[in-house]
């Protein structure tokens, strides 16, 4: 069930006060969430990247094409989860996506939104 207007607003002021008195407490509490979870998957992407680099060229030393492809796609699979997890990590100090929930904008389609631009261009060339 997802948090009043109110409850979200008490929230984010009780979250501020604790960072206002102690720092410290509040980043150990922070770093324990998405934030590792995102750097450790990062580190271990960029040290499949490596393997891959490895299987690659013992591919090509023993002449064996099928180990040269296989670390090519292993390179390929962990640069994808670097680069993902790289985005989707949180900046120290802010939120997670899933911490706070906001209330979803319903999506209008394409053409309404021409419309509404329509409509717009309309009022400003009859004033």
């Amino acid at each position: 069930m997802p948090l009043s207007e109110h409850e979200q607003r008490m929230l984010e002021q009780m979250e501020r006060a604790l960072y206002a008195e102690d720092p410290k407490f509040a980043s150990a509490l922070e770093g324990s969430g998405l934030r590792t979870y995102t750097r450790r998957r990062v580190y271990q992407a960029v040290a499949g990247f490596l393997v891959g680099i490895a299987l690659l060229m013992a591919g090509m030393v023993a002449q064996l094409i099928w180990i040269s492809v296989v670390g090519f796609l292993v390179m390929l699979g962990c640069a994808v989860l670097a680069v993902t997890g790289w985005r989707k990590a949180p900046k120290p100090g802010e939120q997670s996506a899933g911490a706070v929930r906001r209330p979803v904008r319903a999506k209008r389609s394409m053409m309404d939104r021409i419309e509404e631009r329509w409509q717009r261009r309309r009022d400003e060339q009859g004033r």
